[in-house]
């Protein structure tokens, strides 16, 4: 069989694919194409030399969602709400995160006041019906929002994760008065309770449908054209991949489907290095990327805010846990109000690009920084397929940064970079350090174009002892694709005493949830589900997810579920309080439906003779005449001491003075980082 996954950033469009037959890897590399995000799939795919008829499956993942949300281009979206909480979503919580910031703003509903509909409907958090639905002001809600000309409608009744059936005749009759609207149910996309959370993530995924739903569509139609047979499959936020069908259902699961890739791979490539704790670094060309890896397991999250706590909309679904920051290789470096240099957010991206691009780009970015300090090589870049401007790069950063700063161009760009990697330490530290963990004791694994080419650095910055940088490192996000399996995420709020908790009805629900998951399944023969608890102590606001069997349930054990969450609370927050009574607010349920397992091929043996030597900045003025060394002509066991360069297609490894590097059996570069003890 042959897999392919394609993974869409900001400047790049990346492929891999896998031969199961030949037990052979095939890659490419194209400028993303904003403008017709389906194009560069199709470009790439070319690119690889791969034959469309003879893919089985295609494993895609896309910012198209986030975009769509960051960029308020969604749907003009309605809703339909509960009478008497039509300023639930406007109000949102009563919270000020920046306290003494005078220019604070709140969030920007998506949808304004004017197509929020209330209905006479009323059901109790117990899930019995107070008030019974009264369709003639349900019919009247959908007939204003027809007027209005909404394309999406988000229906969101209050207690409706307790009992939907409300929420289902709503839906059946918006469908039948507005057919050619998305429509979104709050219980088919979150049953948890926060009625402001549940209502934002609802309408999130009603404002996003319609566009992403297209753009998948659109994707199996030009696929299908060019002779396309086999699968299709989206990566989703929770680090597992789903049909299109539940893509266009719920988009909103795939907001951070492009990252997540990396993140698993980097999980797969520590456990089999012998490394169970890393932490995942992907610099791209827009962003930087961090997450914390511990015993094989991505760290999840059980929500957040699209466009920052502070004034961004909650989208309350599993995730992996990813901090980002604005610090890519094609981030803009420019001079504040004040005289001081600054390093992004904003990018130059794919279009049009670095300075050394030849495209047109005006603006220094971090590669042109990298190309003037000779760490990359304009001659060999993406295997030569793409000649940089050295000269060009040079002249820029000496015009917009150098000369008002009164510096050399070399020490402008060394500035450039160090500011980039400081900001991304802050990254490391923040899925680190700041969740209690210390980054010492973690292997740090790089991947993305512009992540070797800084990953040393930052390892050195956090005295992290261990740098791992894989196989494919610039395409390690669709790497994970190929790796990720199956998973859907189910949550069902259970409020009470765990003292007193029912656990016939805890059964009863999973068992609810695990036949929900067997109809969204495409692997369900190989499916397997985990259980969770969100427990805490009486009195406080936030839970910690305990992992439970299926057994524990049906034994009713009490003692091993509070045992387990106050070993869980104590090695969070170094205490916990025995006596104290524990309330059970939501069960957790993931489905989990095994892909067939990648068959990796073996290495050959082979020495590690430079294949040439460059001028090369590391840390002061003078240049060093640097070893090259091209990594396909590295085999296991080869030995390289820094200072030196590793190019490969689309990256380069710098290694600093000091720094020892060593391939593993199966091809990873192993790093000692110089100084970081």
């Amino acid at each position: 069989m042959i897999f392919v996954a394609v993974d869409i950033g900001g400047t790049f469009t990346d492929l891999v694919g896998f031969d199961s037959a030949r037990s052979r890897f095939v890659q490419a590399k194209s400028l993303t194409t904003p403008a017709e995000l389906v194009q560069g799939v199709i470009d790439c795919i070319r690119k690889s030399g791969l034959g469309l008829g003879d893919i089985d499956e295609l494993i895609h993942g896309s910012t198209i969602a986030i975009n769509t949300l960051i960029e308020h281009k969604g749907a003009k979206t309605g809703l339909i709400v509960t009478r008497g909480t039509r300023d639930v979503y406007i109000i949102g919580r009563g919270n000020r995160p920046e306290a003494y910031n005078l220019l604070f703003r709140r969030h920007r509903p998506l949808v304004p006041r004017r197509l929020t509909q209330e209905v006479e409907e009323r059901v109790l958090s117990s899930g019995e019906v107070h008030l019974p639905l009264q369709h003639a002001s349900l019919e009247q809600a959908c007939a204003a929002l027809k007027a209005e000309g909404v394309e999406a409608v988000a229906v969101c009744f209050l207690h409706a994760y307790a009992n939907p059936a409300h929420e289902r005749i709503a839906g059946e009759t918006v469908r039948a008065a507005m057919p050619e609207a998305y429509l979104s149910l709050s219980h088919e996309i979150l049953r948890e309770y926060r009625e402001f959370e549940r209502m934002s993530t609802t309408v999130v995924n009603a404002y996003v449908g319609p566009k992403v739903g297209g753009y998948v569509r659109g994707l199996r139609t030009r696929l299908g054209e060019i002779g396309f047979r086999g699968a299709l499959s989206i990566m989703r936020s929770n680090g597992g991949v789903m049909t299109p069908e539940v893509a266009t259902e719920r988009p909103v699961a795939m907001m951070e489907s492009g990252p997540v890739g990396g993140i698993i791979a980097s999980a797969r490539v520590g456990h089999a290095l012998g490394y169970a704790n890393v932490i995942s670094f992907d610099m791209g060309g827009t962003t930087a990327k961090a997450s914390l890896i511990r015993e094989g397991e991505p760290e999840m999250a059980p929500g957040y805010y699209v466009g920052g706590y502070a004034s961004g909309h909650p989208v309350m679904l599993p995730m992996i846990d990813v901090v980002e920051v604005g610090a890519g290789g094609g981030s803009i470096a420019w001079i504040d109000d004040v005289g001081a240099l600054k390093v992004g957010p904003h990018s130059a991206g794919a279009d049009p690009g670095p300075i050394c691009y030849r495209r047109g780009g005006v603006e220094p970015t971090i590669t042109d920084a990298n190309v003037v300090l000779g760490r990359l090589d304009p001659e060999r870049f993406l295997g030569g397929e793409l000649r940089l401007d050295a000269e060009g790069a040079r002249n820029g950063i000496q015009k917009k940064i150098a000369q008002p700063l009164q510096l050399s161009a070399v020490a402008a760009a060394r500035a450039i970079v160090e500011i980039a990697i400081a900001r991304m330490s802050l990254a490391v530290r923040e899925v680190s350090v700041a969740k209690g963990y210390d980054p010492r004791d973690f292997a740090l694994v790089a991947s993305g174009g512009a992540g070797p080419l800084h990953v040393l650095a930052i390892a050195r910055e956090l005295h992290i002892p261990t740098v791992i940088v894989p196989l494919f490192p610039s395409h390690f996000s669709a790497l994970g694709m190929l790796l990720a399996d199956e998973r859907h995420d189910f949550i069902r709020t259970v409020y009470c005493d765990l003292a007193e908790a029912n656990f016939a009805q805890l059964v009863a629900i999973h068992d609810e949830m695990v036949s929900e998951a067997a109809a969204s399944l495409r692997y369900r023969d190989q499916a397997s589900f985990q259980l969770q608890l969100d427990l805490r102590y009486l009195g406080q606001e936030f839970t910690l997810s305990v992992p439970v069997s299926l057994e524990t349930l049906k034994r009713g054990d009490r003692n091993a579920i509070r045992t387990a969450f106050d070993k869980l609370y104590d090695q969070r927050y170094a205490h916990h309080s025995p006596d104290e009574p524990v309330e059970l607010v939501n069960m957790r349920l993931a489905a989990v439906g095994k892909r067939p397992a990648l068959k990796f091929p073996t290495m050959n043996g082979g020495g590690a003779a430079p294949v040439g030597k460059r001028q090369v900045y590391f840390d002061d003025e003078r240049p060093f005449d640097t070893p090259v060394y091209q990594r396909d002509m590295l085999g296991p066991g080869a030995r390289i001491a820094g200072p030196a360069l590793v190019q490969e297609h689309g990256t380069t490894t710098v290694l600093f003075p000091n720094d020892v590097c060593e391939v593993a059996m199966s091809g990873e570069l192993i790093i000692s980082v110089g100084g970081a003890a």
